[in-house]
């Protein structure tokens, strides 16, 4: 009874977040705000589908010059009665008012003392960007990030704004001695992870666990699926030009995860934008588009591990992967037409490019979408990777240089590709000092990052 009484709340939260995605495609903001938020209370740590694209449309709709909010809402909402909902309420705010990180800050809090981590962390480092770009940074925010990042276990990251909030208070004593707890947390949780034995144990379990669980979701949930596809076929034969009936058949077409069930879909939504004109219709039939190559893909790839030397499969995934490639592309381009404003389908598009070698066309859109601070670091490593592929080699350099001056992590993933490609854009210049001691920087972190070991001795042997 709890299992399925979890796989109706995710049902609802996925529900409210598909109106959210279709009432912010019409530019009806408020409505979608309030969707996202009703699928938030459902499923409070879901990055990807509700903060994320929330926080996109919050930017979208500050562009618009829609309203902030009201003196009655900002003290109403201000609080909650438990953690999820004051996260709800803040977020609320942040959405009217995006720039405002008081209520960003409040909206980290409460996610932090909620235990959601996902969302924690993606507040946090939202609020730590916009407070290391402040004209006065704030010592007091530093500090808050400083514990958000500890409660969930990112050590490195908390070290990070407490050497901030030490860099604008030298004469705090309690803030070095901090530094070395933190310094010494970071070292044991690193010790846990790399153990074996019982740690890998528990996580295997606990992914073979949930593995059956979701087999078992499928199971329990396909008459339901079907039940809910008869309803909303019903519904959509008494009134076929009603909006929300269209898309409540769509819906239920998408969940029956059929190839039939997914070209119907697609084809409604092309005859609603055919008598509409309204874009969203066609986005979303793009959007199912690329999520059924994307099912078929799998499923090839799954069959590969049984059979790994089947000609036939491996050629039906070599066509699948371009039949994708084509179908992003042009979903993409389109998007970028019709939402000349938001960054996210420019970055989303311009990446496509760059699968296609179409670098000219690339540049240009990466800076336009590195305006929003989402996109700024990845589109600045995007556009150091095109210059790289063009063989402008000290222009890459330059770009990359920018983007870890401006990146605040210096030892995760993305700071170690960024310097990995530095390397290589000083290594083909033939810059082969400065290319050495860029490596020799990553594998002082990480020896077995990718292949830098060996070109580290390289680079040493040739300068012998």
């Amino acid at each position: 009874m709890e299992q399925d009484s979890s796989l109706q709340t995710k049902a609802k939260a996925t529900a409210f977040f598909d109106r959210a995605q279709q009432a912010s495609a019409k530019g009806n903001f408020d409505y979608a705000i309030d969707m996202y938020l009703e699928g938030l209370r459902c499923a409070p740590d879901a990055l990807q589908e509700g903060h994320i694209p929330l926080r996109n449309l919050a930017l979208q709709r500050k562009e618009k010059k829609g309203k902030k909010p009201s003196m009655v809402e900002k003290v109403k909402l201000l609080q909650g009665k438990n953690p999820v909902e004051k996260m709800v309420n803040a977020e609320y705010l942040f959405a009217k008012d995006p720039d405002n990180l008081s209520y960003g800050e409040a909206l980290l809090k409460a996610a932090a003392e909620a235990k959601l981590p996902q969302t924690t962390l993606w507040i946090a480092d939202i609020i730590f960007q916009a407070n290391n770009t402040a004209k006065k940074p704030s010592v007091k925010t530093y500090l808050l990030l400083k514990d958000s990042y500890a409660a969930i276990g990112m050590f490195d990251r908390a070290m990070a704004a407490c050497r901030k909030a030490a860099q604008l208070k030298p004469q705090d004593g309690n803030l070095n001695d901090e530094l070395q707890r933190l310094s010494a947390e970071l070292t044991v949780s690193r010790g846990k992870y790399d153990q074996a034995g019982d740690f890998r144990k528990s996580i295997k379990n606990r992914q073979a666990q949930e593995k059956l669980q979701a087999q078992d979701a499928v199971v329990k949930s396909e008459s339901y699926r079907l039940s809910e596809l008869e309803e909303a076929r019903k519904l959509y034969q008494e009134n076929p030009n009603e909006q929300k009936n269209i898309l409540k058949l769509v819906e239920a077409l998408v969940d029956q995860q059929q190839d039939e069930s997914d070209e119907e879909a697609v084809q409604l939504l092309e005859k609603a934008f055919q008598q509409n004109h309204d874009f969203s219709y066609k986005q979303q039939a793009g959007v199912i588009r690329i999520k059924n190559i994307k099912r078929k893909i799998r499923t090839i790839r799954n069959a590969l591990e049984k059979k790994p030397d089947d000609r036939q499969l491996k050629d039906r995934i070599v066509k699948l992967a371009e039949q994708l490639n084509e179908v992003e592309l042009e979903h993409y381009r389109q998007c970028v037409q019709n939402y000349p404003t938001d960054q996210g389908v420019k970055y989303e598009y311009a990446s496509r490019l760059i699968k296609n070698k179409n670098f000219d066309d690339a540049i240009p859109l990466f800076q336009e979408a590195k305006r929003d601070p989402k996109y700024k670091i990845p589109s600045m490593s995007k556009i150091g990777l095109c210059f790289f592929l063009k063989g402008w080699y000290p222009d890459a350099i330059d770009v990359f240089k920018q983007a870890i001056d401006s990146y605040e992590h210096q030892e995760d993933s993305v700071a170690k590709e960024l310097k990995y490609n530095l390397g290589r854009a000083y290594e083909e210049k033939g810059d082969t000092e400065q290319a050495l001691e860029t490596y020799r920087r990553i594998a002082q972190l990480d020896f077995g990052y990718r292949d830098v070991r060996q070109r580290v001795d390289k680079l040493r042997s040739s300068q012998q």
